[in-house]
């Protein structure tokens, strides 16, 4: 049986890092035009406020003043680019 030691720890690291990549990285309160992401500046107009959070897959998520919410998902970690990202940041 210890044939399939290797698999059984890679899929208990992908499942780790499948919940970690969930977790949030980073909140942001802000009302700039100007983040990288950012690809629509009209929800920070007229000093309007927005919050966005990043999760450690590479989502971000804003939410508007009113309650509405978009992602951002230029580059989301899948596969072993997560499990990369995971076993580097645990």
């Amino acid at each position: 049986m210890t044939q399939y030691e290797d698999r059984v720890e890679r899929q208990r690291i992908k499942i780790e890092a499948e919940e970690w990549a969930k977790q949030v990285k980073s909140i942001h309160a802000h009302s700039i035009q100007s983040m990288w992401y950012d690809d629509r500046p009209q929800d920070t107009e007229d000093n309007k406020c927005v919050v966005d959070r990043q999760f450690n897959n590479g989502v971000i998520e804003r939410t508007l003043d009113n309650g509405e919410i978009f992602l951002f998902t230029k580059e989301e970690l899948k596969g072993d680019a997560l499990i990369d990202a995971f076993t580097q940041n645990n």
